[in-house]
């Protein structure tokens, strides 16, 4: 076994094997386990690189293991699946980091970093399997690691919001199994290959394929959070901060919408989507959840579930991007795994900077909260009109290449569901960033702790400004080398080469 075959393992292992040792930690080994969690972090970040050169320069790295004749676990790192553990490795770097300021002097960090650190080893192990059987044991190990993070504040609500984030999320995986061994049953071990495999499988299996699709987009669409399949996306919102910046950018609704790309593109390829016509309904599906996401938003008080139903919304742009049977399209939805991600991770900093230095927690509490924390609404501010789609932003780059894949593919109807979303966004964004700069405080804040010189601990301020300089850079700068976009438009050039 050389380094190809063990670069894949050792992405895995650098947040696995923290996390088990952190669990081996007393509570009170504070410096041991920042030392851990800092270095696992880094290690995977020096070892994602290492792979994003070498699969640019056409490298192949690959690992497998026969569980039985017909059955592999198996790793491997494509475009694909560099972008999203790319994600993956920066934004947990940056959460660990506001994790460690955030859970300052509180009880039970151990068992937090360790879970943390697993359910990251988990979304690693999603973003490289390289057949649906791997997959689903990530996708299965994602949804018993983040469950203790729900519900780490043991709190009445915490226990209901983890309760059913469970059903909720162990029903999905129910579906996917099911949906994984028929198909298994009648074409093999299924692999992801780039442009799909099935095509080739059979005429008369169709009606069947048709079937087994919808079953893997409801097994998928539970994490991706796809109406009617969110409810426990909002109910989640009971998990501390760093939790549910993790499980908006970077973990769960992420692996939902990244496994909604790898059975369009990777398993049945999209032209045979197309042909099969499950594309449209898969299309319909993410418009209805878009608008009815942001439309639910408007009405949120509580800050944390207007941004839980922004996530909704937004992350349906992604499986919206994968049903438009295009590659401007697919492009659009593609990036906006990376977008979405570095947006909302940074509107989740800021609501825990609110909730942990100040109290605030309900969007009515904000006004002129800016003259307090500048920094923090300054970050928030602009992954808020990043998520409006103003321009030179990350979300414009999204809604650009979404509506212009829309129009090339003869898809008029997507730029009115965008057109629809982004008014939407407006009005649930808008007024929270007119409140807090242009009117005067209502009085004392709520629990206006101070955190030291800054406005808050430094830790939890360092961490939203830098992502909130990406929304800008990632924007500013698409057609860079190596930026998400031009990773994105590699992916799409293999998906479509003939």
């Amino acid at each position: 076994m050389n380094l190809d075959h063990l670069l894949p393992l050792m992405v895995v292992a650098s947040s696995l094997i923290p996390g088990l040792v952190i669990f081996a930690l007393g509570e009170q080994r504070k410096t041991a386990r920042t030392i851990l969690n800092l270095g696992g972090a880094s290690v995977k970040l020096l070892l994602v690189a290492m792979m994003l050169w070498g699969v640019s320069q056409d490298h192949v790295y690959v690992v497998r293991f026969p569980i039985t004749q017909s059955i592999d676990f198996a790793l491997h790192a494509d475009p694909f699946s560099l972008l999203f553990v790319t994600l993956s490795a920066v934004l947990w770097f940056l959460t660990t980091i506001y994790a460690i300021g955030y859970l300052e002097n509180l009880p039970h960090c151990g068992r937090f970093f360790g879970f943390f650190s697993l359910c990251v080893a988990a979304t690693s192990g999603i973003a490289l399997s390289a057949n649906l059987l791997t997959f689903l044991v990530f996708y299965e190990m994602l949804t018993l690691t983040t469950y203790p993070l729900v519900v780490h504040r043991g709190t009445p609500e915490a226990i209901r919001g983890g309760r059913i984030y469970l059903a909720y999320t162990v029903s999905g995986g129910a579906v996917l199994l099911l949906a994984m061994v028929w198909l298994q049953s009648i074409v093999g071990p299924v692999e992801f290959v780039v442009g799909g495999f099935l095509e080739s499988a059979g005429h008369e299996y169709r009606n069947t394929f048709r079937w087994i699709f919808a079953l893997l987009i409801v097994g998928f669409g539970v994490k991706a959070a796809l109406v009617p399949l969110h409810g426990w996306l909002p109910e989640a919102m009971v998990a501390p901060a760093p939790v549910s910046a993790l499980l908006h950018a970077v973990a769960v609704v992420k692996a939902g919408a990244f496994g909604i790309v790898r059975v369009v593109y990777d398993v049945f390829g999209v032209e045979f989507c197309g042909e099969l016509g499950v594309a449209t309904p898969l299309a319909i599906a993410a418009a209805v959840t878009i608008l009815y996401g942001s439309l639910r938003a408007v009405y949120q008080n509580d800050l944390k579930r207007r941004l839980a139903y922004s996530t909704i919304s937004q992350v349906s742009y992604i499986a919206l991007g994968a049903a438009i049977v295009g590659p401007i399209a697919t492009v659009g939805g593609i990036v906006h795994l990376v977008h979405q991600g570095l947006m909302k991770i940074t509107l989740f900093f800021a609501a825990g900077n609110l909730a942990e230095t100040l109290g605030i927690h309900e969007v009515s509490e904000l006004n002129g909260v800016g003259r307090r924390m500048p920094w923090t609404m300054s970050a928030f501010t602009i992954a808020a009109l990043g998520m409006i789609g103003v321009p030179p932003m990350a979300g414009f780059v999204t809604k650009w290449l979404l509506g212009s894949g829309a129009i090339a593919a003869g898809q008029w109807w997507v730029v009115g569901v965008l057109a629809g979303s982004t008014v939407l966004n407006a009005i649930y964004f808008l007024p929270i960033v007119y409140a807090t700069w242009f009117k005067p405080p209502d009085g004392p804040w709520p629990h206006d702790h101070g955190r030291g010189r800054f406005e808050t601990h430094l830790l939890l301020l360092i961490p939203p400004v830098l992502t909130a300089i990406s929304v800008v850079l990632v924007g500013l700068l698409a057609s860079m080398p190596f930026s998400p976009l031009d990773w994105a438009r590699l992916i799409v050039e293999r998906e479509y080469r003939p």
